[in-house]
């Protein structure tokens, strides 16, 4: 993917969560690539995080180019969201 497509989105993770795990996987199989932030080194970035999500700490949670965030999305609605703003 170009560059400016790597940068639809932003991954919000930690290294010991599965569902991030998954969703990594199932994005990379896809071809599609964001950037992607580890919480836990980040102490800005887990603020974010709580701040879409409630005040929890919940990844994935995905940050797109628009704003928008999603936490914990199928590869379905990640796919659809992209689709949406290109």
């Amino acid at each position: 993917m170009t560059s400016a497509a790597t940068e639809q989105f932003t991954m919000y993770t930690t290294p010991w969560c599965g569902y991030c795990k998954r969703l990594k996987s199932q994005l990379a199989r896809e071809g599609i690539t964001g950037r992607e932030v580890n919480i836990e080194e980040h102490p800005e970035a887990a603020e974010l995080v709580m701040r879409a999500n409630n005040g929890n700490q919940t990844v994935p949670t995905l940050v797109f180019s628009d704003g928008a965030a999603m936490t914990n999305p199928s590869l379905a609605q990640v796919k659809q969201k992209l689709a949406e703003l290109s």
